[in-house]
């Protein structure tokens, strides 16, 4: 070899090039300097580095647009630059999966978002639809660069047009980590699930200054926007977390439960059968007074692979119970009345509440379990003003455009046109099974009972003894599943131990389900 062919990679120019790269990477690394990142720890929250290490598995992160830098000029942003711009950007994996993140750095201009930070997430929400795998956005900002006007308004825009694009073809999640206000709100909202950490994020349109000037309100961030705020009054997010490791944990368990894109399944874990997969326990969980509540967990628990329950939106609208479990290793999602709140009636919050959790179901081909007691719709002016029949007919349409495997196990009572949208027969469910104790009829017999027969027991002697004449007459040839079942609307009457069991055989039996809708561009779901 020659000295004209050796390498030249030691000559003293390269090394000084290597030796600079070093130094960008530890100056990229530091975001906004060790005094800030000293603040940020201070207010108990992590950074974006360190967020992404907790969240992706150890060396699996790599690193897009390190160094990238705004291009402003305006109000003095051209003698401040930091490299990464105040996002990290990147893919890496989580259990083995690939997965794509974004981490917001509330230390670079406090994680402002300015039209380049913008790009930086655009490109690698493009580069995980190519690639059909999840994106997570730590969100920890606050809002739009002043400094750079429309250009930043527009970097929102572009972020929003894509989650809309991605949406129900690769999962989005988003965990609020800090402040998220004003035009930032509706990137999360697109997104298939939020989480919130508690007294260190806030969400809201418009902050406490202004609703105090607008409509003379004092109220603090939390409590216009906190966690607590809308995980049980809003419902706009799904999970409220203690500290940011709790939020972290909480985004592998729910990627656990989903496939990649909308082309894959989720995955299937090792599952052991048991000598006995029957399930004494639920033969004695239903109540002999009808009235009596009990707790739909309970059912769960009795049902799903021991500890496989994760529940979604678990404050907010608990008179119905929704989330993702495990039969026999397999991801199933399961809507549940809850007779413990309200007697499980449907209202507003709980059919839109359930809508959405079927819609992402049926997005990722998770199949669903739906677990029945429910006594019908809530009455009342304020459920009517304020659209009872359009917000329970989201239910009724997520239901019926819903092409996955679907089961329903009505346990108890299914009265109404509640039973009809909790995914009966009619709107398309593959198997129907009742519990001895359903009751399925237009409504309870003490009600059915004083319309039909009022006139009857109005001229009785005794309408007391009458009205309960009637009730148990209209018990017995009502009150069960054995007329549905006659009709075909009940496939089996089961013994509730043996859920479980049936519940493992109709799921593989429906495994290859295909079933197709009407060719169209989109249904137009009553908003």
């Amino acid at each position: 070899m020659t000295n004209s062919d050796k390498p030249i990679y030691n000559a003293p120019g390269n090394a000084e090039k290597i030796e600079l790269l070093k130094k960008k990477n530890e100056e990229a690394l530091l975001g906004g300097g060790e005094s800030r990142i000293a603040t940020q720890h201070k207010k108990g929250k992590l950074t974006a580095r360190e967020r992404i290490d907790l969240l992706l598995d150890e060396g699996s992160f790599q690193e897009v647009d390190k160094f990238v830098r705004h291009r402003a000029k305006d109000f003095g942003l051209e003698r401040e630059h930091y490299l990464g711009d105040g996002v990290v950007t990147g893919y890496g994996e989580i259990n083995g999966r690939l997965v794509y993140v974004f981490s917001q750095d509330f230390t670079v201009f406090g994680g402002s978002l300015s039209e380049t930070h913008a790009e930086k997430i655009c490109k690698i929400m493009d580069m995980a639809m190519k690639n059909g795998a999840p994106v997570v956005g730590l969100n920890d900002s606050g809002g739009a660069r002043i400094q750079e006007g429309v250009n930043s308004l527009g970097g929102y825009a572009d972020i929003f047009y894509r989650n809309t694009r991605a949406s129900g073809v690769i999962p989005q999640l988003s965990a609020i980590m800090g402040p998220c206000a004003g035009g930032a709100v509706y990137s999360p909202a697109i997104t298939d699930f939020i989480l919130m950490v508690e007294n260190t994020s806030y969400m809201f349109v418009t902050g406490p200054n202004v609703v105090k000037t607008v409509t003379q309100e004092s109220v603090t961030a939390e409590e216009l926007g906190g966690a607590s705020a809308h995980s049980t009054k809003s419902g706009v997010t799904h999970f409220s977390c203690k500290n940011e490791v709790e939020c972290i944990q909480h985004i592998k368990n729910i990627l656990s439960y989903i496939p990649q894109n909308c082309e894959e399944t989720a995955p299937i874990y090792p599952y052991e059968f048991k000598a006995e997969e029957s399930r004494k326990i639920l033969d004695e969980l239903i109540p002999e007074n009808p009235n009596q509540p009990y707790d739909m967990r309970d059912v769960v628990a009795g049902i799903v692979d021991d500890d496989s329950f994760l529940e979604v939106h678990e404050n907010f609208a608990d008179n119905i119970v929704v989330g993702f479990a495990r039969i026999a290793g397999r991801s199933i999602g399961i809507v549940g009345n809850q007779p413990q709140s309200m007697a499980g009636v449907l209202d507003i919050h709980a059919s839109t509440k359930a809508a959405r959790f079927v819609r992402f179901c049926d997005s990722f081909n998770v199949p669903l379990l739906v677990l029945v007691d429910v006594p019908g719709f809530l009455p009342g002016t304020d459920q009517e003003w304020n659209g009872i029949i359009t917000n329970g007919a989201k239910l009724l349409y997520a239901f019926s455009e819903a092409t996955v495997p679907r089961i329903t196990v009505i346990t108890r009572k299914a009265y109404g046109g509640a039973y009809d949208v909790m995914n009966s027969k009619h709107i398309g469910a593959d198997m129907n099974f009742a519990w001895p104790t359903a009751e399925i009829a237009v409504m309870g017999a003490k009600g059915a009972a004083e319309i039909i027969f009022r006139k009857e027991i109005m001229e009785a002697k005794d309408p007391e003894a009458k009205l309960q004449e009637k009730v148990d007459e209209y018990t017995e040839k009502f009150a069960n599943p054995y007329r549905a079942a006659h009709r075909g609307f009940i496939d089996e009457v089961i013994i509730p131990s043996e859920t479980r069991i049936k519940l493992i055989k109709a799921f593989k039996m429906l495994e290859n389900k295909v079933d197709k809708l009407p060719r169209k561009k989109h249904g137009n779901i009553p908003l």
